[in-house]
């Protein structure tokens, strides 16, 4: 593989914007789902389409090959055809009309890659290895899955939640020693259910900066 820039982390806004996935297959079935799970308005071309992207719910479907050019009316495309003809030519479409494609598991074809991802709640923490091996994103993936359990969610909430109620007071939340109230035992409070005292360990670490 030739020696690339480093790629620009992003997260994209997919939210009722359209989407193109090519393929219909499992892998495709995967991707679409994940764009559908953020809000994007997705439809699949596929000469044959699987019965997990015909269950999917909320996807639009055609039953045909890819026709070129088509990537042009839509904000962002996934390749997931197994085939490097027809994902080059959704990349060579998709440089021309200024559309990001990803094409999976060929990363010759791709103007974006997808990271390995762990979700909890608000919370992402998201693993990449810029294509060279998926299975290695993977692996890590597990790893952090197991070190970010759900009551890190919970953490997500209640800061967010103090913070929103802070502002809303009229106080600024800058200055305020956040730091402190996350490394205190307030994870493991939340851990043994004791959320009410994992908040009043919060203000309490916010009041006295």
């Amino acid at each position: 593989m030739p020696v690339r820039a480093p790629l620009y982390p992003v997260n994209l806004v997919v939210e009722g914007r359209r989407c193109l996935v090519v393929g219909g297959g499992t892998v495709a079935a995967h991707k679409a789902a994940g764009l559908l799970a953020c809000g994007a308005r997705v439809h699949v071309v596929a000469p044959d389409v699987s019965t997990e992207v015909a269950a999917l719910a909320g996807v639009t479907i055609e039953e045909r090959p890819y026709r070129r050019g088509e990537v042009g009316g839509y904000r962002l495309a996934v390749a997931a055809t197994g085939e490097a003809a027809v994902n080059a030519a959704v990349l060579a479409d998709g440089e021309e009309a200024g559309v990001w494609v990803n094409a999976a598991d060929d990363v010759d074809n791709c103007s974006f890659t997808l990271p390995a991802v762990v979700r909890r709640g608000p919370v992402m923490v998201a693993v990449s290895t810029g294509g060279h091996t998926p299975a290695l994103a993977r692996w890590l993936k597990e790893r952090v899955a197991q070190s970010i359990g759900p009551e890190y969610e919970v953490l997500a909430e209640l800061l967010s939640a103090e913070r929103d109620a802070i502002r809303s007071s009229g106080r600024s939340t800058e200055g305020l020693n956040w730091q402190s109230a996350l490394e205190s035992d307030m994870l493991d409070l939340i851990r043994t259910g004791q959320v009410r005292e994992a908040k009043e360990r919060l203000q309490a670490c916010l009041s006295s900066s």
